[in-house]
C-alpha cells in the first residue's frame, strides 16, 4: 500500500511539475515568447478542445442539412416529402397527358382528321340540307294556317305531365316575345352576359356536370353538329320566327329534323370548343333575325 501511494504521489508531481516553453528567432536567438505549462494544463486543453470540437459537429448534425448526407441518418419527414412530391409529378404528368391530347385533337381538327373514340357519342359533320324533306309537325301545321288565315292559335304546352295555361301566339311574326310561354333551358348562375358590341349574343350559364338542356319552346332540330369554337351545338327553329341555340354541350340527344316539345331534353351540359373554358351553356335567343338579350324573358335561376 505505501508503495502505491508513493507511485500516485510521483504521478501527481509530474502532471503539476511546471515546464516553460520559450519561443526564440532561429537567426538572432531573441526570445520572443515565454509560457509557464504544465502537463495537467496541456491534457486538460486538449480534451477541452476535443469535446468543443464534438459539439460542434453535432449541432452542425443537428441544425444543418449535412445529416442528408450521413448514411443511416433517419428524418422522420422525409418519406412525407418524398411521397409529396411522387404525387406533384404524378399530376403533372397526367396534366402533359391531357394537354398533349387536347392539342393533337385540335391540330387533327384542323386538318380535317377528326377521330372519334367508342365512348364519345358520333359527331354528324356538316351536310347540305338542301335536298332534305322534313315533314311538318302538326304544331307547324296548325302555325302555317293561322298565318294563312291572318287569326290567332292557342297552343297548350305540355311540359313533363303538368299542362300548362293555354299560351296565345298571333300568326306570323307579330307577336312579341313577352306573349310567348318560354321554358329556361337550364337553371344557373349567368357568368356571362349579353354583350352584342363584343359579338356575344347570348348568355353563359353555370352549372353542374352532366346536366339536361331543354327546349324553350316546341319546334325543329335545324342544326346539331360539332364546330371547333362552340362544341357540340344544336339550334332549334320555333314559332313565330324564334331560333334559339345551345352551345358547347358535351352530347347532342336531338339531330336534324327531330321535332322536340318544350321542356324535352335536348343535350348534356359540356365544355366542347375551345371558346369554353369550363361546363356551362351558351344560350343564344334570336327573334325575327335579331338575338336579344335572354334574360328578359328568361329566368335561370
Amino acid at each position: 500500500m505505501a508503495g502505491d501511494n508513493k507511485e500516485e504521489k510521483k504521478l501527481i508531481e509530474r502532471l503539476q511539475q511546471t515546464y516553460r516553453l520559450v519561443m526564440m528567432n532561429d537567426e538572432t536567438f531573441e526570445e520572443v515568447g515565454s509560457y509557464r505549462l504544465t502537463r495537467l494544463n496541456v491534457i486538460l486543453a486538449v480534451s477541452s478542445l476535443i469535446v468543443v470540437t464534438a459539439l460542434l459537429v453535432v449541432l452542425l448534425i443537428i441544425f444543418t442539412p449535412m445529416k442528408h448526407y450521413i448514411p443511416g441518418y433517419g428524418d422522420v419527414n422525409l418519406r412525407e416529402t418524398v411521397e409529396d412530391q411522387a404525387m406533384k409529378i404524378a399530376q403533372m404528368e397526367a396534366q402533359w397527358k391531357a394537354d398533349s391530347l387536347y392539342v393533337a385533337n385540335v391540330r387533327r381538327m384542323i386538318v380535317g382528321d377528326v377521330e372519334t373514340e367508342d365512348d364519345i357519342p358520333e359527331i354528324d359533320t356538316m351536310q347540305d340540307l338542301s335536298g332534305l324533306e322534313i315533314p311538318p309537325i302538326d304544331e307547324e301545321n296548325e302555325l302555317r294556317q293561322a298565318v294563312e288565315d291572318d287569326k290567332p292559335l292557342v297552343a297548350n304546352v305540355d311540359v313533363g305531365n303538368k299542362k300548362n295555361n293555354p299560351t296565345r301566339f298571333s300568326g306570323g311574326s307579330s307577336a312579341s316575345l313577352e306573349q310567348l310561354y318560354l321554358i329556361s333551358p337550364v337553371m344557373g348562375e349567368v357568368s356571362s352576359g349579353f354583350m352584342p358590341e363584343k359579338s356575344h349574343y347570348g348568355v353563359d350559364v353555370m352549372a353542374p356536370r352532366n346536366t339536361p338542356i331543354k327546349s324553350i319552346m316546341d319546334g325543329i332540330v335545324i342544326q346539331s353538329d360539332w364546330t371547333l369554337e362552340t362544341g357540340q351545338t344544336l339550334a332549334v327553329q320555333h314559332k313565330n320566327n324564334v331560333v334559339s341555340f345551345y352551345k358547347h354541350n358535351s352530347v347532342l340527344l336531338k339531330k336534324v329534323g327531330e321535332s322536340v316539345n318544350a321542356g324535352e331534353a335536348i343535350a348534356i351540359i359540356g365544355n366542347t370548343g375551345t371558346l369554353s373554358s369550363g361546363p356551362h351553356l351558351h344560350f343564344e335567343l334570336w327573334f325575327d333575325g335579331e338575338p336579344v338579350d335572354p334574360v328578359d324573358y328568361l329566368s335561370f335561376n
